[in-house]
Order: C-alpha cells, then sequence, then structure tokens
C-alpha cells in the first residue's frame, strides 16, 4: 500500500544524460508516466517529482482522456496506486463533474482501495487527520458509494486493515447507501467494528506463528499440515499461490500437495484470471530456483507452462515478418521497481521481450549497452531465457548505446520489417557524446529507412520520463509504455493501423 500507512512539452530537448530527445505532447506523456509508476523512485525521478508532473499534465489534458486513462491503468495494466492518484487530482480540477464519479468507480476494484484513495485525498489536500476530510469532493463521495455496495462482508474484513483512514472511518465520511437490508447489516458491522475474522491464509499462518509451549519440530509439522490443508482446500489464490512457492516447498509438504501446486499453477483458466504482471513469475521462479529440494524442477516447469499460457494471446509475427528486439541492459534500467521489489526495470523489458520474442517466428534477439549482442535463444522456456540474459548483461557494458542496433543493421545491410528496443529511452552514445552524427539513433534511424522504408521502430518505454530518442511522430516510429503483457495490445491496434493510445480510447465510462 503505497498511502494508507500509520499542447506539446517544450521544457528540454535533451535527456537526462544530455544527448539529443523529443519531448512528447502532453497526452502521450502522461500515458507513459501514469503506466510506468509504482510510485517509487526512478533512477532519474523520485516519487514527488513523478506525483508532481503527473498533476501537471492532468491540468493540461482532457478530462474524459484522464478518467479513461485511469480505468486503463487499473483495468488493463494492473496498477493499484497510481490510477488513485490520478482520480483524485482529476477532482481537484473538475469540481461537479460526474467524469470523476465513473472513474472513481472503474479504479476502486478491492475494499481497501476505499481507504487508500481517501488517504491520498487527504495527502494530496494538505488536509491532517480523518476529521480534515469532512470537505470530501462530492464526485468522489458519490463514486464511494458506488464502490461500497460491490463488496460483501468478508472482502470487507478481509482488508479492514489499520491506518490513517480506517473502514469506519471512510463509512461516516461517504455515507454509502445500502443495496439492501443484508448490506444494512454489514455497514453496521464496519461502523462497530465487529466485523467476522476473515479466513485467510495470512490469519491461518500468522495463529500457528503465535502457538507457544511447542518445539521448533512440532511447529514444523503443524505448519507443513497448514500449508497442505490450505493448498488442498484450493482457498490460497493464485497471487497468494505465486509469492509463497518458496515457503510451500521449505515447509516440506508432500508430493501430492505439490502436485496440485503444480497444476493450479499451470492451469490456463486460472492463469488468465489471475492478472498477474509478467515480472511476478519472474520473481516466483528466481525465489524457487535458489530451494534445495527435489520438487524445483516440477515448479519451474509449472511455472514455464504458466507463462506460456500468458503469451498465448500475444499476436506474435510469422516467418514473413522479420523482427529485431533489443533489451537496454544499462544501469540506469538497474533500478528495482519498487522499494520492496528484487525485479528491475531492465527486468521488466526482459520478461516483456522474451514474451514477445516466443510468439516471432523470425527473430534476432539481443541487448545493449556499450555494444550490441545478439544472444541465440529458444522460443520456449521464457522465464530460463530471461535468466539466461540477465546473467549474461556484464557482457555488453552498463552505458546506453541504443544507436549500435541500428547502426549493426546498417553496417550489415539487413532489412528487417520490425525494431523493438525495450529501454527507459535514455539512449545516448558514451563513447562520443552528442557531436557525432553517426551515432545519434534518430539520424540513423533515417538512414536506415532509405533501404528500407517499410521497417517500424517500436519503443518500449518502462520509465515514462517524458522523451524519446527518436521523434514518434513520423518515419514508421511508435512508443509503446507498460509493464503488462497487454501492451502488446496496443503493438496489435498499432498494427492494424490505429494510434498508440486507441485501447484506451476504447475504456467506457
Amino acid at each position: 500500500m503505497k498511502f494508507n500507512v500509520f499542447q506539446k512539452s517544450k521544457r528540454s530537448e535533451v535527456n537526462f544524460e544530455g544527448a539529443e530527445a523529443f519531448a512528447l505532447d502532453e497526452k502521450m506523456e502522461l500515458y507513459s508516466a501514469v503506466v510506468t509508476t509504482a510510485l517509487s523512485d526512478k533512477f532519474y525521478e523520485s516519487t514527488p517529482q513523478r506525483i508532481e508532473r503527473v498533476r501537471s499534465l492532468i491540468k493540461q489534458n482532457d478530462p474524459e482522456f484522464v478518467a479513461r486513462l485511469a480505468i486503463y491503468a487499473r483495468t488493463k495494466m494492473h496498477l493499484r496506486s497510481v490510477p488513485l492518484v490520478v482520480v483524485v487530482e482529476l477532482a481537484k480540477t473538475q469540481s461537479g463533474n460526474p467524469l470523476v464519479k465513473k472513474a472513481v468507480r472503474g479504479v476502486v476494484l478491492r475494499a481497501d482501495e476505499i481507504t487508500e484513495l481517501l488517504a491520498y485525498y487527504q495527502l494530496a489536500n494538505a488536509r491532517e487527520g480523518v476529521k480534515k476530510l469532512n470537505k470530501l469532493s462530492k464526485q468522489i463521495q458519490r463514486g464511494l458509494g458506488e464502490a461500497f455496495n460491490n463488496f460483501d462482508e468478508y472482502q470487507f474484513a478481509k482488508y479492514n486493515r489499520a491506518g490513517q483512514v480506517k473502514l469506519k472511518d471512510a463509512l461516516f465520511l461517504v455515507h454509502p447507501k445500502p443495496a439492501n437490508e443484508e448490506q444494512q447489516m454489514v455497514f453496521n458491522k464496519i461502523a462497530k467494528d465487529d466485523l467476522m475474522t476473515p479466513y485467510t491464509w495470512e490469519t491461518e499462518l500468522s495463529a500457528l506463528g503465535q502457538l507457544k509451549f511447542i518445539s521448533a519440530e512440532e511447529k514444523a509439522s503443524a505448519f507443513r499440515a497448514k500449508w497442505e490443508e490450505l493448498v488442498g482446500s484450493g482457498r490460497l489464490g493464485y497471487m497468494a499461490l505465486l509469492r509463497n512457492l518458496r515457503n510451500i516447498i521449505e515447509a516440506g509438504v508432500s508430493l501430492e500437495t505439490m502436485k496440485i501446486v503444480c497444476s493450479r499453477l499451470a492451469d490456463r483458466e486460472g492463469v488468465a484470471k489471475s492478472k498477474q504482471l509478467p515480472f511476478r513469475f519472474l520473481a516466483a521462479y528466481r525465489e524457487v530456483k535458489v530451494v534445495v529440494s527435489g520438487f524445483v524442477p516440477m515448479v519451474l516447469d509449472a511455472l514455464e507452462e504458466a507463462v506460456m499460457h500468458s503469451a498465448r494471446n500475444i499476436r506474435g509475427f510469422s516467418d514473413t515478418s522479420a523482427v529485431v528486439i533489443a533489451c537496454d541492459v544499462s544501469g540506469s534500467m538497474q533500478k528495482p521497481v519498487s522499494d520492496r521489489s528484487k525485479i528491475m526495470n531492465y527486468d521488466l523489458g526482459l520478461m516483456l521481450a522474451m514474451l514477445l520474442q516466443s510468439r516471432c517466428q523470425n527473430v534476432r534477439t539481443g541487448m545493449f549497452g556499450d555494444t550490441w549482442k545478439v544472444i541465440h535463444v529458444s522460443h520456449h522456456h521464457i522465464l530460463a531465457n530471461v535468466q539466461e540474459f540477465y546473467n549474461r548483461e556484464g557482457e555488453v557494458g552498463y552505458s546506453t548505446n541504443g544507436y549500435l542496433v541500428i547502426q549493426d543493421l546498417i553496417r550489415k545491410r539487413t532489412v528487417v520489417d520490425k525494431v523493438m528496443i525495450f529501454t527507459d529511452c535514455q539512449l545516448w552514445n558514451s563513447s562520443s557524446g552528442n557531436v557525432n552524427d553517426s551515432a545519434c539513433i534518430s539520424v540513423l534511424w533515417k538512414r536506415y529507412r532509405e533501404f528500407a522504408p517499410e521497417a517500424r521502430l517500436y519503443l518500449f518505454d518502462l520509465n515514462g520520463y517524458g522523451h524519446t530518442p527518436v521523434d514518434v511522430r513520423s518515419d514508421g516510429v511508435f512508443l509503446v509504455a507498460g509493464w503488462s503483457d497487454k501492451i502488446f495490445d496496443v503493438l496489435a491496434a498499432i498494427e492494424e493501423g490505429r494510434d498508440t493510445l486507441s485501447e484506451i480510447d476504447r475504456i467506457e465510462l
């Protein structure tokens, strides 16, 4: 949780490394900033700086686009905190506009997001204490009122956590109207702090952890039995299963239990319903890989199968389309996506690149830093491919010489249809600065298009700093941003002749 705890920009013509850059217009910049934000410091930008930039861009954009973008970030990109920021900031500029209510309704999909939104509202409006929230935006109040009707007692109880804004506080602030007598009873329980204690894996394991006067062997046996019960009962959700794989294996559960675990992990419908960001599978893969157990191989296989399911709906390219995929593994990409994550930005690029690579028939994939290197990997074993690149990133150094990808194509006179670069867009030339046009990616791309006029360049922006190394308005250059495999829906839209933001325009309000 992030909050609820005790016309075209002209500001720069260079990027953070001092290289030539092209500013995005307000709409594209807001899109790229929002869908690449976990509200954790970036390499070049702190969280307050990012929020301030988002706040400024919201004022410059059409309110309807902002509302759709917030819902898109929550429902398609599966981000949780930044959509709340967007709707609160939108409310500050759109007093009385029912768009705000619709946006709130579209982004509050979990019971705890009610209190999270109010906690950010308190921060954003410089309010102190819950009593200061009595001047709540009417449209936010109405949106949250509808949100209250979407959850039952179990969902409220599961997320009824201590914080600056409690669920009871939210109830008294919002005054939701119950849909029926049963819901009124739930609201009464919230008001009296009398919600049931939910059966969750957290509460079950917490109870075991508090056992006293038993030996370490007895406690270990109890934890093993509890994990087997949780897995066997089906009450352990997909995300919880994914995040606890190491704990389950190290608890020493039975082979039968591990078979159930692997079956659930690799279930196609389960993967689709789980809506996991791709890097969650990578994080689980790395956690399991270091465990000493004979069950590790079967779990790794199940994770690979799960990822292949998630890649199955990605529209790839046939053997008639030649594709180059380039991954930025520079120093600026080696920043965790959040304070609590071991996954770095360049892991995001590697993961998304390998998902796409698995769907392309005629593809060369590589990484760049000081140099550019093609590394051939199988279409299968997506997670193992990511790990292969991860283990070899030092082979190319840590600069951001993305121009080498295009320079190599020109030197070899290789005609390809699509060049896909997964990067933070802070490309530069580490050897000769910005004075040598032969090492400028925007100049090289124009030169390449002279003998490959149908070629397209896709920049997959993983950090959303607001500028790109190549002008995305011309010469077959396109920008796609985000961390979810849903970015490939944007890619498909572009291939069909629509623009980058068309998926957002399709969001219903």
